[in-house]
């Protein structure tokens, strides 16, 4: 009810300075424990999560607010994508809202205020309770994107749940290319072994844009790299039919037109992994029906971000409600029972 009455004021003004008041507003709130762990309590890549519903990258980038995204509810959070050196983004305005649609267009570019303020900010949480995925990326001027990663990685992986690498942000040029066979494998194995034996486990993010043959390719190099899950999927460069006049702004769209493109390429990997990784669904989620409709089609997880603009921080714990009346309804002990189920 407070954010209904909030949300006029909010979106009268720029969609980046609202969301640098949302951050600011959690880190008054205080910290909270995150949820107990209940009858929506999936194990995914040797991690405990206390719910399947997390808070995608790209809202807390510099790890502020991590144990305040839980206290809402989240079963995981995921912080960054932060880079080895700190980075403005592009330029200004860079990020849209998309109302009639429900949906958000950004080209932001890895804004962030580097790894050494992130990491202060994790060593400082580091011991307290809740699953925190670290999302790490490259700098866009960076003559060795795959040292980047490196570097990122052997920072951030002893205070990480479990390591994000990011390679599939529409908005840095050239990033997407290290989706491409060679080019992911030489990053993966670069990384593996930067993490070492008792890191933790590495997801990997790709986009929504990916031809058959990309798709395979990377549940290939996943499969065989061990990976302890696929995020899919980041913003899409498409642009399906849009109602909004911002809806012909560059970058990533998210969002609900983003739901069934997501949905597809989940169903996708899901067969090229043949179920043998755990799969993120991410895009377009909204509800607890969507939730619900990425688990039946083989998410372990799902996470979410562009539906808190419109829903609220109350957003969580409606879908999580829900998840577990639909689980209920059509007869599942567990959310892992329902995996793939469709």
């Amino acid at each position: 009810m407070l954010f209904d009455l909030a949300r006029p004021a909010l979106f009268a003004i720029d969609p980046e300075r609202a969301h640098r008041l949302t951050v600011r507003a959690l880190a008054l709130a205080g910290r909270h424990g995150p949820p107990a762990a209940g009858a929506l309590a999936i194990d995914v890549a040797g991690l405990g999560f206390p719910n399947p519903l997390g808070m995608a990258a790209g809202f807390d980038k510099d790890a502020e607010v991590p144990d305040q995204l839980l206290g809402l509810g989240f079963g995981f959070a995921e912080v960054g994508s932060i880079t080895p050196r700190p980075q403005a983004g592009n330029p200004k305005p860079r990020l849209f809202r998309l109302v009639e649609d429900r949906a958000v267009i950004n080209r932001m570019g890895f804004n962030n205020g580097g790894a050494e303020v992130a990491r202060d900010r994790l060593v400082r949480r580091a011991g307290r309770p809740g699953i925190v995925g670290i999302n790490v990326g490259a700098n866009k001027d960076s003559e060795d994107r795959i040292a980047d990663y490196v570097a990122m990685t052997r920072v951030m992986a002893p205070l990480a749940s479990y390591l994000a690498v990011n390679i599939s942000s529409p908005n840095t040029p050239g990033l997407r290319a290290l989706q491409d066979e060679g080019a992911l494998t030489g990053l993966l194995d670069a990384v593996i072994e930067a993490r070492g034996t008792a890191g933790p486990p590495v997801f990997l993010k790709v986009a929504p844009d990916l031809e058959s043959a990309d798709i395979d390719a990377i549940a290939r190099i996943a499969l065989d790299r061990r990976l302890g899950a696929l995020i899919v999927s980041n913003t899409t460069i498409s642009r399906p039919a849009l109602l909004s006049a911002n809806a012909r702004e560059t970058g990533g769209l998210s969002g609900a037109p983003l739901r069934d493109l997501a949905q597809q390429r989940l169903r996708d990997f899901r067969k090229a992994t043949g179920g043998a990784i755990p799969l993120v669904g991410v895009g377009g989620i909204a509800s607890a029906e969507d939730a619900w409709a990425r688990i039946r089609a083989g998410a372990s997880l799902v996470q979410l971000y562009s539906a808190m603009v419109y829903g609220g921080p109350g957003l969580p714990r409606r879908i999580l409600r829900g998840l577990e009346a639909l689980m209920r309804r059509d007869g599942f002990a567990s959310i892992a029972e329902a995996v793939g189920s469709e």
